[in-house]
């Protein structure tokens, strides 16, 4: 019987998991409280299978080149949070009008962009369902 044991761990670093697990190969990205560590992870994983891993230089370049990657037909990974998916909006439609694939994890924060302190809501989950 095989030993189970426990792992402590957060959603980021699962979801980079589970990409890598389902055979992403490149993840283009900019670093952006609270989806930072989805970069950090993937960036340890993607080399140990033969993938890459590109820190850009905003928002819009990590999601164009994450774009390019899927056109040229690998399996692909941009992670954001909402202000990230404001910029990213233009070539997010560029993907969809394309039919590039293009998977996109947007890590949502306690409440509009600054957090609990200003004030909650859902506007964040709305965004994403309605870019």
């Amino acid at each position: 019987m095989s030993e189970l044991r426990e792992v402590i761990s957060t959603g980021n670093d699962l979801a980079a998991i589970a990409a890598v697990d389902a055979g992403c190969r490149f993840f283009g990205g900019y670093p952006i409280t609270p989806s930072s560590e989805v970069m950090h992870t993937i960036s340890d994983l993607l080399p140990k299978v033969g993938g890459t891993a590109i820190q850009m230089e905003d928002e819009i370049a990590g999601v164009a080149a994450a774009i390019g990657a899927g056109m040229a037909g690998v399996r692909t990974l941009t992670a954001t949070s909402v202000p990230g998916i404001s910029l990213k909006a233009e070539n997010l439609g560029l993907a969809h009008m394309a039919e590039v694939p293009l998977v996109v994890v947007n890590v949502m924060r306690g409440g509009p962009s600054t957090g609990l302190p200003t004030r909650v809501s859902q506007g964040d989950v709305a965004q994403a369902k309605n870019p």
